[in-house]
């Protein structure tokens, strides 16, 4: 597909002008961030690897009523979406312990917590995407009554059916983040489920051994990162056992697959 004009680009993705209205093209990039951006690197075929996941999971949750900005998959690194109106808020969903929740609260990572936590974030780089309440949701005017009950309702749902989706891989699903948007008809919006769900946004460990298979290999310097997220991709069926090359691996293995 030929090059479309930018639209915007952020520190693991860049979105270009879609091939119809109200479409973009998402490219998932190789670089890594952490810490607001203080910490860059770059994990060799990140974003081949977290096209592939996140298309699996959106397609998966699609099929259970979610709605979703996701199309299509178009290639290795881009996925055909629609174009929302993103809400500036970040959704944390948290079932243990870990990061900055353990920080704030002196928690030993791990323990799992008493019930499921949601947690939200504005989205401001320069600000350091600082927690804020609903009240400071409702005052500013972020967001809506009735859209802040829609996204906490659809964080709910899209957390219940992760937490058995990877369960039945062996990972323990800790915590992630979402991103929601609104999609126009007319006067009327509705919420829908934007941005990606992959490695890079959610904590995934290993459920016999701890390990992480998430971010925090990078946030951490613990090496393996790309490994980490090849597992991930396995244990979903993503990629053949013993398969060590994302960008050769996937075509294949889908082509073998009948997908």
């Amino acid at each position: 597909m030929a090059r479309r004009r930018q639209i915007y680009e952020g520190k693991a993705k860049i979105l270009y002008e879609g091939p119809e209205p109200g479409t973009l093209i998402q490219y998932f990039k190789d670089d890594a961030t952490a810490f607001n951006a203080q910490k860059k690197g770059t994990i060799n075929g990140k974003g081949v690897l977290n096209n592939r996941i996140s298309e699996h999971v959106f397609t998966l949750l699609d099929n259970i009523g979610v709605p979703t900005h996701f199309i299509r998959r178009l290639n290795m690194r881009e996925q055909l979406i629609r174009q929302v109106e993103i809400v500036p808020i970040e959704v944390v969903v948290r079932n243990v312990a870990a990061g900055s929740l353990s920080k704030r609260l002196g928690l030993e990572e791990g323990v799992k917590l008493p019930r499921t936590i949601i947690e939200y974030y504005l989205k401001d780089d320069a600000l350091g995407d600082p927690m804020i309440t609903d009240e400071h949701i409702a005052a500013f005017g972020w967001a809506s009554q009735e859209e802040m009950h829609d996204i906490a309702d659809l964080a709910i749902r899209v957390n219940d059916f992760l937490s058995g989706l990877f369960a039945g891989i062996g990972i323990r699903l800790v915590d992630f983040k979402l991103e929601f948007g609104r999609i126009w008809d007319n006067d009327y919006s509705r919420i829908i489920l934007a941005d990606e769900i992959s490695p890079d946004g959610c904590r995934l460990w290993d459920m016999e051994s701890g390990e992480k298979l998430d971010k925090d290999r990078f946030r951490r310097d613990l090496g393996g990162e790309v490994e980490a997220y090849q597992e991930v991709a396995r244990r979903l069926g993503l990629l053949p056992e013993g398969g060590d090359n994302p960008v050769l691996d996937f075509d294949s293995h889908r082509k073998r697959r009948g997908k």
